[in-house]
């Protein structure tokens, strides 16, 4: 950035879930999208330098460099065969020179012993079973792309989990609102004020507050609107001074909040962003916003262990963030501020242990990971590289679906 300064969503390239404060002098990437303000850039990598340039030879790389799966019949008939021919000659022989039969009657059990030894049926029941799973695994919205596939999810043993945008929904959500006594008003009112209040600013985490606001009906209107670059903001809805800041805004106004101190640090070890409320200087409320968990992301973890996989959740997010929506949703291992280009490195190193890994993942920043993983798994809301790098796609964006997809892969092969 040469001039001016924003908030930028970089969720699709970092997994980092709120939005990333920048102004002049820092880098922005390439493919991430501007959220509020103006600002002028440089571009110092084009083309094959920039890095989404590069995650896209990654994953070629990592799709060419994998194995193919060996179909099991091929490997069965690659003995079957040769036996049963071998058999037949054997039959006919002994029932030729050693069994006193004419030449007719010796092919005739040659040729009987083929016919009902041939491997044909097995030969037609293979396919015709996968071509049966893949069509019942998309009327359950779950898409695979071919047999492979479905041979091979049911060996998965580890299940690497993304967790912006495919653990968690990667926007920002109220999860709490603390009224703190003696509050002036009721926590319906304080919701209607700071939702007000916030639509005077162009901050990503404002628009959390207004979405909390919308439930308590029409907003008001906001007069006097002022913002203080990181710290917090200031107007008036109704005649009454509302302020909702930090803690550090806390301090500009001298408002001592150190009462409320225990709380604040309850809900930031929660790995919350907690901000302050004030009406005409009196705390009223703390307000924590995080990324929510999708709908039934902890079933499905739930279901995961209860199968015996071994769960682990990878982000670009920080580690107290990624700890603490894995204990929440109930993940025992954490790799917290992974690179992109490091996340298909990650899945290497488990399949160096000798796990089957399957990558459950949304973004352009995954779909390294999603190629070197043995099962791609991408999450069908998410964006077209890691569709297109995915062997099997959740449509339905319904974790329970990863489910769904190995206990389907398990019954075909049965």
């Amino acid at each position: 950035i040469t001039e001016g300064q924003s908030h930028i969503d970089e969720k699709v390239v970092t997994g980092e879930s709120f939005p990333v404060k920048k102004e002049a002098g820092q880098e922005v990437i390439g493919a991430t999208i501007n959220q509020e303000g103006f600002f002028k850039f440089r571009a110092t990598k084009v083309g094959k330098n920039t890095l989404l340039y590069q995650i896209i030879r990654m994953v070629e790389e990592a799709q060419a460099s994998r194995a193919p799966i060996q179909n099991l019949v091929d490997r069965i008939s690659e003995y079957f065969v040769p036996a049963v021919v071998v058999l037949a000659a054997v039959t006919f022989v002994g029932w030729y020179f050693f069994g006193d039969l004419n030449l007719r009657a010796s092919l005739m059990r040659m040729i009987a012993v083929l016919v009902i030894s041939c491997p044909c049926a097995m030969g037609l029941a293979t396919p015709t079973a996968l071509v049966v799973g893949i069509g019942r695994a998309a009327k359950f919205g779950i898409i695979l792309k071919g047999g492979a596939a479905l041979e091979t999810a049911y060996k998965l043993n580890t299940l690497v989990f993304d967790k912006t945008g495919t653990l968690t929904i990667g926007k920002p959500a109220v999860t709490d609102f603390v009224l703190l006594p003696p509050a002036p008003v009721d926590q319906g009112k304080a919701i209607y004020l700071a939702a007000t209040v916030e639509q005077g600013s162009e901050h990503p985490l404002s628009r959390a507050i207004i979405e909390k606001g919308k439930g308590q009906g029409q907003l008001g209107q906001v007069k006097n609107f002022q913002a203080i670059s990181g710290m917090g903001i200031y107007g008036k809805v109704e005649g009454q001074e509302i302020e909702i800041g930090n803690n550090a805004y806390a301090e500009k106004i001298n408002v001592d909040v150190s009462f409320y101190r225990k709380e604040l640090e309850r809900l930031q070890n929660e790995a919350k962003t907690v901000v302050f409320m004030f009406v005409n200087k009196k705390p009223t409320a703390l307000i924590a916003m995080a990324d929510t968990l999708k709908p039934y992301a902890k079933e499905a973890i739930a279901e995961l262990k209860k199968m015996g996989k071994e769960i682990v959740m990878m982000t670009g997010d920080n580690k107290r963030t990624g700890e603490a929506i894995a204990k929440l949703v109930g993940i025992d291992r954490v790799f917290a501020e992974v690179l992109p280009q490091n996340k298909a490195d990650m899945v290497k190193k488990l399949q160096e242990e000798g796990k089957v890994v399957g990558m459950v993942g949304d973004g352009i920043n995954d779909s390294p990971a999603l190629a070197q993983a043995d099962i791609g798994i991408a999450v069908g809301s998410g964006t077209d590289v890691a569709i297109e790098t995915g062997e099997i796609i959740l449509v339905k964006d319904d974790l329970r679906d990863v489910v769904t997809a190995i206990q389907l892969s398990g019954k075909t092969i049965k």
